[in-house]
């Protein structure tokens, strides 16, 4: 995981997301290179990117609710067909969250 810009020491920054169609994505990376082509293919190759490892059903089951948003995990995002969409949805995330619950965080009404 890639740590954000936040203030404070890296133990307190936060995770690099993105948001597309209304859903928030943290962006994950299975190694070193996978950050690495995500780092080139913005133009931040030169950037020192700080990061620490983090068990993915730890960001399913804690980080994704933490947000407040709905919210999904990306990872190898720059891999293009070899990355992985993990979605705010039953199965993925837990339920009181996932968009296709009635209650969880997709639901507006």
């Amino acid at each position: 995981m890639p740590l954000g810009d936040g203030p404070g020491p890296d133990a307190e920054r936060g995770l690099v997301t993105a948001d597309l169609g209304g859903v928030r994505f943290i962006l994950a990376f299975s190694d070193e290179q996978a950050l690495a082509r995500y780092a080139i293919a913005r133009g931040e190759a030169g950037r020192e990117w700080r990061y620490r490892t983090v068990l993915g059903a730890r960001l399913l089951d804690a980080a994704v609710p933490a947000t407040g948003v709905p919210c999904g995990v990306a990872v190898d995002c720059a891999d293009g067909e070899d990355g992985m969409v993990f979605p705010p949805v039953r199965g993925v995330v837990p339920d009181a969250v996932a968009v296709d619950v009635g209650g969880g965080a997709g639901d507006h009404a």
